[in-house]
């Protein structure tokens, strides 16, 4: 009887050991996987001899990096990051005002969304020397560049999240009197906010790729300006090192956008996020 009684218990603890180890290696997955390429990564560069200017090393990116000097990682990181964030609060400021208008002019959405349409197929690449020389070689024009890229992904995204309030509330407050603009900023905004926020993650990635562009077009730093240097010297390791913190930087403004929202807008993520 005792036998049988314990049974149970046992089983029971069992069940939770093998769902915790699942769970961990679940959330592990992804840092293991990386470290098993690196090792087979390092393991190739050694075994067939590549040269560190074809294909660097894990451990050679690391000594590069370590051997940069920590004041020229800051200024080049802060003069990427700065770029960044002032193209990518531009492009909101924009942005988000002009999805409003968009959605409530039938007349705008025919006259400016094809125009949009165009700037957006365009490539940034050839416009940006276009940008350095009507703007000069300074922030300007790199802002500029970093706006137009991360500018249509909020504008769509968010005129997308205005056009799809359900159409009950849009019935619900025309019959209580709500004016055209209360109807914009109480209703549909606050419904729009998920799909503002996703833009805003597709963005912030996104503005590190434009001020990249705009350091290899004209800049005296930043961690864009730094690969090209690199690349221009053979110095393979340390360009690898800097796309590296570029990657970091990318991760790190992605998850801000996240917090962001969880932190203030915390009611617009779905139950099993919060």
């Amino acid at each position: 009887m005792r036998a049988s009684t314990r049974l149970p218990a046992v089983r029971a603890a069992s069940s939770s050991v093998l769902k915790r180890g699942a769970r961990w290696l679940d959330r592990c997955t992804p840092a293991l996987f990386a470290c098993g390429v690196l090792l087979v990564w390092e393991a190739s560069c050694r075994l067939f001899a590549i040269p560190p200017y074809l294909l660097p090393a894990p451990t050679a990116i690391l000594k590069a990096a370590y051997d940069y000097p920590a004041t020229g990682w800051a200024a080049s990181i802060w003069s990427t990051v700065r770029v960044s964030l002032l193209g990518l609060a531009l492009a909101c400021v924009v942005a988000v005002p002009l999805a409003m208008a968009l959605v409530a002019s039938r007349l705008l959405t025919r006259t400016l969304y094809p125009l949009l349409v165009v700037v957006q197929s365009t490539p940034v690449v050839a416009v940006a020397p276009i940008l350095v020389v009507v703007l000069g070689a300074g922030d300007l024009s790199r802002v500029a560049i970093t706006f137009l890229i991360t500018f249509f992904p909020i504008v769509v995204s968010t005129a997308t999240g205005l056009a799809a309030t359900p159409e009950e509330l849009i019935e619900l407050s025309r019959s209580l009197g709500a004016t055209r603009r209360r109807e914009m900023l109480n209703i549909r905004l606050p419904f729009a906010v998920p799909y503002v926020f996703s833009a805003l993650r597709i963005a912030a990635t996104l503005s590190v790729i434009g001020a990249v562009v705009a350091e290899f077009v004209a800049a005296e730093n930043g961690l864009g300006y730094m690969i090209a240097f690199a690349t221009s010297n053979f110095r393979a390791p340390r360009a690898f090192a800097a796309l590296a913190v570029l990657v970091i930087v990318s991760l790190l403004l992605f998850q801000a956008v996240t917090l962001i929202q969880r932190a203030a807008f915390g009611w617009s993520l779905p139950r099993t996020r919060r």
